[in-house]
């Protein structure tokens, strides 16, 4: 009997240490920094892409903390401000891959650093896994000037968590200025409807268990970070419920292999929005959209040619503007 007893505690002991790890690990996800860009060959800013970018960086204050953010010069002055926000483990050097399918069509492309991702240098603190990071978007939405052009509006392209960040941020009213309500389209590539979903996958994925300690695991962050223990699986944090109440058009991108993110959750949160349609990539995964030469091809045409379509009438807007005194002043200093 003691034996058992003993035994038993060990379990509990190990239970008890893999959840606390599971908690740790995904709100500490891996932070790709400039260093890990090097090692690999990577460009680490938009001026080391092959066909270098000009581009300004400024902060943001949102929650108390200074965020970082490139605000790189796009080739149409009379196109949309885009605004990148990227997903759980991933930084501003991932969203290089993306620039060149927007940068052609847009004014300004912004792309903001996220608590606990990065350079932790730069950034401190711990990811929040989509719980705290559509506040922070919106609060970067209510800094950005579009240069006196009020009508040129803003494209939201996100992917993953930062997918399920840009959903939230556009469902949402107010601001300073109506700057949200300039919200012209969203582009939600791999999104997830409920936290659970990626994150067993993450695990499985390293081969970590998860079946009893991933929930209890989601409910310790909850507790940590004082939200609802079950906050993950709420109604209000669905993307799905979100998605119903963007009133813009809604990309959803997805890769039908995808690992993380499985495409049926796109198929449900597209079909949630009364102004959304999906573009399925065949044999997509969830990291090779833009890294596999069979499938970039065809996410930069959904992309580029979604930012187009939806700038029309911001072009329209903004020339209406100027005909009315509209003073364009330009890139200027973060623009903010």
């Amino acid at each position: 009997m003691g034996l058992l007893l003993l035994l038993l505690l060990g379990l509990m002991l190990l239970w008890a240490a893999t959840v606390a790890w599971t908690a740790w690990l995904l709100t500490h996800p891996p932070r790709r920094t400039i260093a890990w860009a090097i090692s690999r060959g990577l460009p680490a800013d938009p001026s080391q892409l092959p066909t270098p970018r000009r581009f300004s960086e400024w902060t943001f204050r949102t929650r108390g903390l200074d965020l970082p953010v490139w605000d790189v010069q796009g080739d149409d002055p009379a196109g949309p401000v885009v605004v990148m926000t990227y997903g759980w483990s991933d930084s501003r050097i991932g969203a290089l891959r993306r620039l060149e399918a927007v940068a052609p069509v847009a004014s300004r492309v912004i792309i903001w650093e996220q608590e606990g991702h990065g350079d932790p240098h730069d950034v401190p603190g711990l990811c929040r896994l989509g719980t705290r990071e559509p506040d922070d978007l919106c609060a970067l939405l209510d800094r950005i000037d579009d240069g006196g052009r009020g009508g040129v509006g803003v494209v939201l392209l996100g992917w993953s968590l930062g997918a399920g960040a840009s959903i939230v941020a556009a469902a949402r009213e107010g601001g300073r200025d109506g700057v949200r309500e300039r919200i012209r389209a969203v582009i939600a590539e791999a999104p997830y409807r409920l936290a659970p979903t990626p994150a067993r996958n993450v695990l499985r994925l390293r081969g970590m268990p998860w079946r009893a300690t991933l929930m209890p695991a989601m409910a310790l962050i909850g507790i940590a970070q004082r939200i609802a223990p079950n906050w993950g699986t709420r109604p209000d944090f669905d993307r799905a419920a979100h998605a119903a109440r963007i009133a813009c058009p809604l990309l959803v991108l997805h890769g039908t292999d995808d690992e993380v993110c499985p495409v049926e959750d796109g198929r449900e949160i597209a079909a949630a929005s009364p102004h959304a349609r999906i573009v399925e990539i065949e044999g997509g995964r969830h990291n090779s959209l833009w890294t596999d030469e069979r499938h970039r091809a065809q996410a930069e045409a959904a992309v580029r040619g979604f930012v187009e379509e939806n700038a029309e009438g911001a072009e329209r807007n903004a020339q209406s503007a100027e005909g009315n005194g509209g003073r364009d002043r330009g890139l200027g200093e973060g623009g903010i």
